[in-house]
């Protein structure tokens, strides 16, 4: 399974946001947008992505003043990236190995998606119960 399939089913919507933005703001988005994860964009480029957890540590180390702080000082800048044609294999691998939960997929520089490790769980599950039932029918057959 490539994650280009992933993305044909699940959509391609990918919820942004600037770096100058306010970590409240973001708390809020993250909140009402019902996701755990924001890319930040600057002039159509991915500086970084900005997730649950950046804001929880942010918060737990610094109080609440951090929420009129711009994002940019709390997010992750180094993002790690997909790409359409890889396999939801290596991208668990990926994932597991750095432990993060958001990989946005960007083709020729440019973001076309969002995956989390939710989506590649549910991709692998679905397509191990079609393994299985396919060997349940070649014994039944047999």
């Amino acid at each position: 399974m490539l994650v280009s399939q992933i993305l044909r089913t699940k959509g391609d919507a990918v919820f942004t946001i600037v770096p100058t933005e306010k970590v409240g703001v973001v708390a809020e988005l993250l909140h009402a947008k019902r996701v755990g994860a924001l890319v930040v964009l600057e002039a159509e480029r991915v500086v970084g992505i900005v997730s649950e957890r950046d804001i929880v540590r942010a918060i737990a180390a610094h109080g609440a003043g951090v929420l009129s702080r711009p994002v940019s000082e709390f997010m992750t800048a180094n993002v790690l990236f997909a790409e359409p044609g890889e396999t939801v294999d290596s991208l668990l691998s990926r994932m597991t190995d750095r432990r993060i939960r958001h990989l946005p997929v960007c083709k020729n520089e440019r973001l076309v998606g969002i995956v989390s490790i939710g989506d590649l769980v549910k991709w692998k599950i679905s397509e191990v119960e079609a393994e299985a039932d396919g060997l349940k029918a070649y014994i039944a057959a047999s």
